[in-house]
């Protein structure tokens, strides 16, 4: 069986700003030692959530470092490196190896799209130009472009191509790719609102937007299910289901940062051209928090 990076919570570490929009170190800092002290299980560094479509190739890595340098070996860190060019995502992919990353996150290419048979030969030059154990990002509502269970099975023949974070939304989707993959690609959920159903297909976790809000959370719906405990998991999943669908009213990152500023961690805008979200958000916003006890 291939490496497992993580079983659990992996969160998406947002991308917190100054007031100018630059990046703010410091509470990068604070946000990656709560979120270890709170059980979240890996940091993904550059992902969609931290608003690395906005962010310069340089700006994507210097974080990607500083992250890794704040986490200390305490939890794995996952270093997006996807890009709608393939040249430019094995370049990512290797300077993500050369700063330490456990492993690499690698969204399906963006605009330009491509064939199910480019797909294959996209990822396939990535892996073979790293030893890192590749997640394949699939997010067609974000990029267009799905990628098809039998792509999946040629693509689990790759020694270094471990996982995938499943976005799609489809539960069928995922039960076909354990089905075809088996233990050659493991699966975590790519939304919050599936945690369990993708759990209950063979799934080991999730990429998760909800667990800046309730880390704790989050890493308890994995763990309890992956103990056996299905009953309990589903449980806590159905009570924090009305916030995972929440954090999505608008487009990602901008409420979870709305949600995380009203808890006062202060991680600022999101830059453009994501924009602040309207009032009436942020007091549905401030409605939920305030019934799972999260603000007064």
């Amino acid at each position: 069986m291939k490496k497992i990076l993580f079983q659990g919570a992996g969160v998406a570490l947002i991308t917190p700003m100054n007031p100018d929009f630059s990046i703010n170190w410091d509470k990068l800092g604070e946000l990656v030692d709560y979120q270890i002290e709170h059980h979240t299980d890996a940091i993904i560094a550059c992902g969609t959530t931290a608003e690395s479509a906005a962010m310069t190739e340089q700006e994507h890595m210097e974080t990607v470092r500083f992250i890794y340098e704040r986490t200390k070996g305490r939890v794995p860190v996952i270093a997006s490196a996807g890009s709608n060019d393939t040249a430019a995502a094995v370049r990512m992919a290797k300077e993500a190896k050369e700063i330490g990353a456990d492993g690499l996150l690698v969204v399906t290419p963006y605009y330009n799209k491509t064939s199910q048979r480019g797909l294959v030969a996209h990822y396939n030059k990535i892996a073979d130009a790293t030893d890192l154990p590749i997640v394949l990002y699939n997010v067609p509502g974000r990029t267009g472009l799905n990628i098809l269970p039998a792509t999946y099975k040629e693509l689990s023949k790759h020694p270094n191509i471990v996982a995938v974070k499943e976005a799609s939304g489809n539960v069928a989707q995922a039960a076909e790719i354990k089905h075809l993959c088996g233990d050659e690609l493991q699966i975590y959920s790519g939304e919050d609102n599936v945690i369990v159903p993708i759990l209950s297909v063979g799934g080991i976790g999730v990429i998760s937007v909800l667990s800046h809000v309730v880390p704790e959370v989050v890493h308890n719906i994995c763990a309890l299910y992956l103990e056996g405990k299905t009953k309990e998991s589903r449980e806590l999943f159905l009570e924090y289901l009305d916030l995972a669908n929440g954090l999505f009213m608008d487009v990602n990152p901008i409420p979870v940062k709305a949600a995380m500023n009203l808890m006062g961690f202060d991680v600022g805008s999101c830059r453009l051209p994501l924009c602040d979200t309207t009032q009436a958000n942020i007091e549905a916003l401030k409605k939920m928090l305030q019934g799972h006890g999260l603000i007064a």
